[in-house]
């Protein structure tokens, strides 16, 4: 007769016990005192595993764990004990677990952890993490139990992930080093970007610079770099004391290394204010030397995590950057040798710049839209305009003044099946009542004295396309009822005639007044603004969107520059910081008018900018937007001594037509001979 041993679990529940089972008989651990000396060794093993041990039974429900288990799941005894099997699961693999579950009760072998399956468990706190699986079988007194020991893989698997990353950049700084060796010099910045690339995308970075030092001035300039998307690079030149406590580390050749910006010293402090202000994490500067001397760094950081610098990746880091250094060295060996091919390829550079330059000029006769800009505050406008260009519906755009609603409205019409036509514009302020008419709606010859010819107005020219109305709330009032026909029924009269023209045309709208306070006055019709006001947007002001302050200072630098033909390498870090500290009462434009005007001014590669102190937000938010405009066109005026006209007058100060200024002024009683007058201690003829 034969017989085995089938371990059970006891009727307490607080074990598991055997039995003998044979054909004839079945001995209990009562009358074998050394199956219970193995059973007590049984219970020692099972609480004493390396790894997870649980059994279940056939419905999956647990029967009893041990203390792996509990620190493994981060559950106590009593939370799983009774619970099913399936709390362990992620929910996602429910239904898969499901499906195994009922094909190995079919066929209940010993399945070992290595079948080749990718599972995962689940920890109490919803964390899930990989983890290998073996299941065997019980014959229980009770039925049948299911024995299953989990193994958490996460370290080996993070072992294994940063094993990789050795691997594939052991293998990428080998193929560096066999590149450069004789690299002929016309690909050397090509491939120090590529090497660049390698290097942040093997250890799984964000971006990395190559920095040389201007050996004239001291400063530290950026020569190459490579950042992952959405991330933006260094200035192109750090000027000297800018930073001071990383100038000194380069020059003497000390490697700088921190974790997180509090891991720099407190002499650091520009340093780690630098650090927090673009939102990095980690950061590791390795100087490196060319005939004994330092000329330079290679720099590494990352956005997305905190990154712990260990030696293997300093060294690592120390072996490209010998490897730049060295091919810079024979580049700047062979520049001398070819110094003449040099200075013709920069007079050619320099043609395909003006000829790029005279293209760019002829464009900005009829510019696209260009909205600059990464906030959350911008991209939802940009969202917003995106959804509403695929319809005809009527568009509102709010936002104070110089906010710049205007290129909104181009960026709906270009992104919109209208496109093709021009749009055509119109601002409501800068005409007097008796003319706006006639430019809107067109005119019949004789309309009224001085009308010599026919003309057709703004609306007839942006038929098929997109008109946009201006400071729509400064329209009057008895022409709001022909424009609310127009909005309704897409037809009117010109001045003059009594014939119904139809037209086909979107219409935008846009304006930096309350419209709900003017219908309250009685100066705005409350039926027009409802169907104005279909798919409101509103631009928020600068001082909301600081973010964006870095890209657009760029971008108008960029642009003027350009006009003027200045060469700019980079932004005084100050500079930027007092730029995003300030709250800029007239937003883009006012931000455009100070870097044109110390643009004027500025000397040498980098842009600095000088400008009274930022009021406070608090105290602007308190003011109307009218008596924030007339403080500002206060001071232009009287900066151009009242001048509104020509050269170096306030309109062209502004970026605004002469007569649009002059609306402006009226609107808001500004009076330009009196306020003249008493600037030079006259006296205004009211008064004489």
């Amino acid at each position: 007769m034969g017989s085995s041993f089938v371990p059970t679990r006891s009727s307490t529940g607080s074990g598991i016990r055997a039995e003998i089972a044979s054909k004839d008989s079945c001995c209990t651990i009562d009358q074998l005192p050394e199956i219970q000396r193995s059973q007590g060794l049984h219970d020692v093993l099972f609480e004493s595993a390396l790894d997870a041990v649980l059994t279940s039974d056939q419905e999956g429900r647990i029967r009893e764990v041990n203390e792996e288990t509990e620190r493994q799941f981060g559950y106590s005894r009593n939370e799983l004990v009774g619970e099913s099997i399936e709390k362990l699961i992620p929910a996602r693999l429910h239904d898969a677990h499901r499906i195994h579950w009922e094909a190995y009760q079919r066929a209940p072998d010993y399945r070992p952890v290595d079948r080749g399956y990718k599972l995962f468990a689940l920890h109490k706190d919803g964390r899930e993490f990989p983890a290998e699986i073996s299941l065997s079988r019980l014959v229980s007194e009770s039925g049948m139990l299911f024995y299953c020991v989990i193994r958490d893989t996460s370290r080996r698997e993070a072992a294994l992930e940063e094993l990789e990353r050795h691997l594939k950049l052991e293998q990428a700084l080998t193929g560096l080093s066999a590149k450069f060796i004789n690299l002929p010099t016309d690909r050397l910045d090509q491939e120090i970007t590529s090497g660049l690339q390698i290097l942040v995308e093997c250890l799984d970075h964000d971006r990395s610079h190559l920095a040389q030092v201007d050996p004239a001035t001291g400063d530290i300039v950026i020569t190459h770099a490579w950042c992952q998307p959405g991330i933006l690079p260094f200035e192109k030149r750090i000027l000297k004391g800018s930073l001071p406590w990383l100038e000194a580390r380069i020059g003497s050749g000390e490697v700088s290394v921190s974790e997180t910006p509090s891991d720099l010293p407190p002499e650091a402090g520009r340093e780690r204010a630098y650090m927090e202000s673009i939102g990095q994490k980690s950061s590791l500067v390795v100087p490196f030397r060319v005939a004994g001397a330092v000329t330079g760094a290679l720099a590494i950081g990352t956005f997305r995590r905190h990154q712990r610098w260990d030696d293997w990746r300093v060294g690592r880091v120390k072996d490209i950057a010998d490897i730049f250094a060295n091919a810079i060295a024979r580049k700047q060996a062979n520049d001398e040798l070819q110094k003449a091919a040099s200075e013709i390829r920069a007079l050619k550079e320099k043609l395909e710049r003006e000829n790029v330059y005279l293209r760019e000029e002829i464009k900005r006769q009829h510019p696209s839209a260009a909205i600059v800009g990464n906030s959350d505050a911008i991209r939802s406008v940009l969202k917003k305009a995106e959804q509403v260009a695929k319809t005809d519906s009527a568009v509102l755009i709010l936002g104070e003044t110089g906010t710049g609603k205007e290129l909104v409205a181009r960026t709906i019409h270009e992104m919109s099946r209208r496109r093709q036509n021009p749009m055509v514009m119109i601002n409501c302020a800068s005409l007097p009542a008796t003319l706006i008419e006639s430019e809107l709606f067109g005119r019949e010859k004789g309309a009224f004295t001085g009308a010599l010819a026919r003309e057709i107005g703004r609306f007839e020219l942006a038929h098929k396309s997109t008109i946009f109305l201006d400071e729509i709330g400064e329209l009057p009032t008895e022409l709001q009822p022909k424009l609310l026909r127009v909005l309704q029924e897409g037809e009117f009269e010109r001045l003059g005639s009594s014939k119904t023209m139809r037209v086909d045309v979107r219409v935008i709208a846009a304006t930096n007044r309350n419209l709900d306070a003017l219908v309250k006055e009685g100066k705005f019709r409350e039926d027009l603004l409802y169907r104005l006001n279909v798919f409101p947007i509103t631009v928020p002001p600068l001082r909301e969107r600081r973010k964006d302050i870095p890209a657009i200072t760029r971008h108008i630098l960029d642009d003027l520059a350009k006009r003027m033909g200045y060469s700019i390498e980079g932004i005084h870090p100050p500079t930027m910081l007092e730029f995003q500290k300030y709250s800029w009462p007239g937003n883009v434009r006012e931000l455009r008018n100070v870097i044109e005007r110390n643009l004027i001014l500025n000397s040498g590669p980098i842009f600095r900018a000088e400008f009274p102190d930022a009021p406070q937000d608090k105290k602007t938010n308190l003011r109307s937007l009218d008596e924030i405009d007339t403080e500002y066109l206060r001071k232009v005026l009287e900066s151009t001594r009242w001048r509104v006209r020509g050269r170096g007058g306030a309109a062209e100060v502004l970026g605004l037509k002469p007569t649009t200024l002059e609306a402006r002024m009226k609107k808001l009683g500004i009076h330009r001979r009196e306020e003249h007058l008493q600037a030079f201690g006259g006296t205004p003829k009211s008064q004489a």
